[in-house]
């Protein structure tokens, strides 16, 4: 009686962890060596290309979003008190300037597009965060039109940022920016980044301070809709590179231009400058401690700006 021998099939491994039924390897090819393996580019983050916001289809339809909906809406939701215009009289209107201001909500931006001055205003470019504003097509091509933001690292120095960003200077484009690097989490400032100081000595353009106050009130860190609320916003002298200076030196002065246009908020002028003469002014960063003290210090820091009732002096 013949027996019927089965002989088993072999079969082609497959990759760890795949189904059985692959067959075949599905993975990239290797470069040789001694080949230069090719670039890739992204298009998302930082090679974001935004040249066509600034190009004239681009700015008319930013233009009639800022006019129709921006505008309205910022009235509606920040209702702005404006102080220090005249501060801007000893600059050149046709001059390139850098507007570099604290950042406590996603408010600022459009606050301050909608109340800079002409002709400032109309040819302005916003430094915006690549991990935040750029991380994909949409979300970038939304930001480069509405905002004509440009991607910034704001985790390192840039060389290709700090050029983009000087190439426009240089081309009569002004810059807005935040040398926080990022929005205030508690309400008080952070320590100044020399982004915008080393753009002032690079370009030759000056840096104009500007304190805003209120919009951590209106959409703070963290908070998905914006409660309506009184905001200020207060120009300070600008600010040009003294020769021999580096940008820490350039930004350490700009923090300080800062906190002390923040102090004549909630004191006023006269005392505000007084302290800044005496190197005393408080500095952006609020007070060293735990959270309920910082929260605590922020309220009553808050108040005299909030409360603008007139009183008598005392007899």
């Amino acid at each position: 009686m013949s027996r019927e021998v089965r002989v088993p099939r072999l079969r082609k491994p497959a990759l760890p962890g795949a189904p059985a039924t692959l067959r075949f390897v599905l993975r990239t090819p290797s470069t040789p060596g001694g080949v230069e393996p090719p670039e890739v580019v992204s298009n998302v983050g930082i090679d974001y290309p935004t040249d066509w916001a600034r190009r004239g289809p681009a700015r008319l339809t930013r233009l009639a979003l800022h006019e129709v909906l921006m505008e309205p809406l910022i009235k509606a939701v920040a209702r702005p008190t404006i102080d220090g215009m005249h501060r801007l009289a000893a600059i050149d209107e046709h001059q390139p300037v850098i507007f570099a201001a604290n950042h406590h909500s996603h408010v600022d931006t459009p606050l301050l597009l909608r109340t800079l001055p002409r002709p400032w205003r109309e040819q302005i470019f916003v430094a915006a965060a690549a991990d935040y504003f750029f991380p994909n097509r949409i979300k970038a091509a939304a930001s480069a039109l509405v905002l004509n933001a440009i991607p910034i690292e704001r985790t390192r120095v840039s060389r290709r940022s700090a050029l983009q960003a000087a190439d426009l200077i240089d081309a009569g484009w002004s810059m807005l920016i935040y040398p926080e690097g990022g929005r205030s989490p508690d309400g008080w400032g952070q320590e100044f980044r020399g982004g915008a100081a080393y753009l002032s000595m690079r370009c030759g353009a000056p840096i104009v301070p500007i304190h805003v106050g209120g919009t951590d009130k209106i959409l703070p860190k963290g908070r998905k809709l914006p409660t309506p609320r009184r905001t200020r916003v207060t120009f300070g002298d600008p600010l040009w590179p003294v020769e021999g200076e580096d940008a820490r030196h350039v930004a350490a002065r700009l923090e300080r231009s800062v906190a002390s246009l923040a102090d004549e908020v909630t004191s006023d002028w006269y005392s505000a400058r007084l302290r800044f003469h005496a190197e005393t002014t408080p500095p952006l960063t609020g007070p060293d401690g735990p959270s309920w003290r910082r929260a605590w210090a922020r309220t009553a820091r808050d108040r005299p700006a909030l409360d603008r009732t007139p009183r008598w002096p005392p007899r």
